[in-house]
């Protein structure tokens, strides 16, 4: 088994790294695996260099972590915090808040994208999950009532011409 517990990878397919679809990386310290394929396994960094390591705790927590970034973003995504006008506020505040939460939300959209592309199995139905919870919380019909439903948009009939 290798450092990365793939039960020996590099040896398959002659030892190719195009064989295998997974690059070496040297590091002045240690050798890296870059998967270029989604694999299974704890073992795994994302993010930062070390994170989240080996240790079984750590990888739940990474992934509860890209879990939450993920709600987040669709949070983010389908919520008003700035109201577009009001008594008290000019609009150049408003714009520059408003820029303040999209630069929020794309920031933390690439990070989720970063982690999934680690190509763990796990980060990526983290990353799904979360997205998933968060858009049924904040943008599905599932739970808002009735009566906050925007009315349906009708289409007109348009004349038929014979």
């Amino acid at each position: 088994m290798d450092s990365m517990g793939h039960g020996g990878m590099s040896g398959m397919g002659g030892g190719s790294p195009a064989s295998n679809m997974t690059t070496m990386m040297q590091h002045p310290t240690k050798k890296m695996m870059m998967h270029m394929t989604f694999f299974w396994g704890k073992n795994m960094e994302m993010l930062f260099a070390g994170w989240p390591g080996s240790r079984t705790g750590m990888y739940a927590l990474a992934l509860v972590f890209i879990f939450f970034l993920a709600f987040l973003v669709e949070g983010l995504s389908h919520s008003r915090f700035v109201k577009p006008s009001g008594p008290n506020s000019s609009s150049s505040s408003v714009g520059l808040a408003q820029t303040l939460a999209h630069t929020v939300r794309v920031g933390l959209g690439y990070l989720v994208m970063l982690a999934v592309m680690s190509f763990n199995g796990g980060v990526f139905l983290a990353a799904v999950a979360g997205h998933s919870l968060g858009f049924l919380l904040f943008r599905s019909r599932v739970f808002k009532k009735p009566d906050d439903q925007p009315p349906a948009k009708t289409v007109a009939a348009l004349p038929l011409h014979h």
